[in-house]
């Protein structure tokens, strides 16, 4: 089991910042890939951005390339997600993910709110 807990959400004018974390516990070994998606409202949840922690290989969604980047520490504990020139259209509900275990087994954290507005 892994337990994942967001932090860093908030309210930001369009044109600024934020910086998400995501602190993984429990069984942080079985862990492959650690990720973030977002859900808008009426929207399907979608993929932001992940890493893989073998080879720290990262994907990013085409809408935030060049704007986003995802890191993570080096204990496999912590992902972070930087968030710069940010957009209304970033607005959105923001969980973390990691795919961990031989079953591929997929992990959600509770979600934190990110809103991008003047």
């Amino acid at each position: 089991q892994v337990q994942l807990v967001e932090s860093g959400g908030g309210l930001v004018q369009p044109g600024g910042s934020l910086k998400l974390a995501c602190a993984a516990s429990g069984n942080i070994r079985s862990i492959f890939v650690m990720g973030w998606y977002r859900q808008a409202p009426g929207a399907q949840r979608e993929l932001v951005a992940n890493i893989a922690l073998d080879d720290d290989n990262t994907n990013y969604a085409d809408s935030v390339k060049g704007r986003f980047t995802i890191s993570r520490d080096n204990a496999k504990s912590t992902v972070f997600l930087q968030m710069n020139s940010l957009k209304p259209e970033d607005t959105a509900v923001y969980y973390c993910n990691v795919v961990a275990g031989r079953a591929l087994n997929l992990y959600w954290g509770q979600g934190t709110q990110v809103t991008v507005s003047s």
